[in-house]
This record gives C-alpha cells, structure tokens and sequence, in this order.
C-alpha cells in the first residue's frame, strides 16, 4: 500500500497547530512525498491534514522563507526545485564542516562514544537494502555521534541548522545502485580512523565521503559536475 503524503494532523500535540503543519509539510518534501515542482493547493493539503487552510496558508509562507517553497506570480506555491548550484553550495560546506568534525572526534572521542559508533555502522549494515528510510534514519545517526563527539557545539549548530537541506538530499543519493555499499565502506574507514585517533586521515576520509555522496546525487538527478 502506497505511503500517504500527508499524516492527519493529532490535536492532542502540545504544539501549535500551525507549528504541526508547517513541520509536516517540511517532512514531506524532504523525504520527497512532495516533489519538487509540485502545486502546493491550500484547500487539498488542508483537507489531507484535517486543519482548516488558515494554518497551511502560514505553513507555507514559512517554508518558502527557509528555501523549500518558492511562489510564483499568479500561478501559487510550488514546491522548490533542487538545482546544480543548490547540491553544490550545501555540499561544500557539509564536506568541510564533516572533515572538521571526524578531525575533531579523532581527538577528543571517548570510548563510550567510539562504541556507539561501532554499533551504528553495525546498525546501517542490518538495514541496508531492506528500508530506505531505516537507511537514511541510521546513517543520520552515525554521522550525529561523531559531531557531538567533535566537541565544539558552534560546529553542532551550523550542521544542524544544514540538517534539514541534507536530508532532503540523503534519500536520492543512498537511492543510486551501488551507493550504499560503498557509502557503508567509507563509514567502516572512517571510523577506524578515528578509532585510530588519526586526525588528518580521518578529516580527509570524512570529505572524501561527502564529495562522493555529492557526485552520486548529481548522478541521480541526471546532471555532471563541471
């Protein structure tokens, strides 16, 4: 049975209502049961979340202020495209932002945290191949662990405020055939750098990564980095 787009919303929440839906809607198009170039009509999302449309109208106002909706004269909102130009500006901070993080974590990681880290890779190879959401949720684990183990909650920060924009692109790039098995062999040496406490390995494994998940996204979408 299909996955619906949208979860009727749950009154009991103690969250705003139009905080509900606008985190909703963000789900859906980051995991890509909205798409990008679709309509965004009031009155059909609204009928699909069971609120009225005075709460999706605002919903909508606030994604396209964080990029995930853009408006055109005339025609309405429309979910936001992903452009050569958007995958290549969030990619080169994420790949540096990734490198300084395994750095960091190669040095200042405890043992507690490099055992979770064992147990996440373990995680991501028992989902893999099964559920392309376990996949994407786990491999957002494991990179989660080594940048609280980073240390510098400044770095948290600004990968977390990229987080949302990342996860849009996970799903489409663990997709391409072949991806995850080698994206499971980058983690599985990456942490054994780290294990290792080789800094400049570990930073250099950690970008290679990125830059590889960025070119099998590109891929995906048909297009060539130039």
């Amino acid at each position: 049975m299909e996955e619906p787009r949208l979860i009727p919303i749950k009154l009991d929440n103690y969250k705003p209502l139009r905080e509900m839906v606008f985190e909703s809607l963000r789900e859906a198009i980051i995991q890509g049961r909205l798409k990008p170039g679709e309509r965004l009509m009031e009155v059909q999302l609204a009928e699909e979340m069971g609120v009225s449309r005075t709460p999706v109208r605002e919903a909508i106002r606030k994604l396209e202020l964080e990029g995930f909706v853009v408006m055109v004269p005339r025609k309405g909102a429309y979910v936001a495209g992903i452009s050569v130009k958007d995958i290549v500006d969030v990619f080169e901070v994420r790949a540096a932002m990734e490198g300084l993080a395994a750095g960091l974590a190669a040095e200042r990681i405890t043992d507690e945290e490099l055992d979770e880290l064992e147990r996440a890779l373990l995680k991501t190879t028992e989902v893999s191949g099964k559920s392309i959401d376990a996949l994407v949720e786990s491999d957002t684990k494991f990179h989660e662990i080594i940048y609280r183990a980073s240390r510098n909650e400044r770095l948290v920060q600004i990968i977390s405020n990229l987080s949302d924009q990342i996860q849009r692109f996970r799903t489409t790039s663990l997709s391409q055939p072949g991806r995850t098995r080698l994206a499971l062999e980058e983690h599985k040496h990456i942490v054994e750098a780290i294990s290792d406490r080789n800094v400049e390995l570990a930073q250099a494994l950690a970008r290679e990564h990125i830059e590889n998940a960025e070119q099998s996204l590109l891929n995906a979408l048909g297009e060539a980095r130039k």
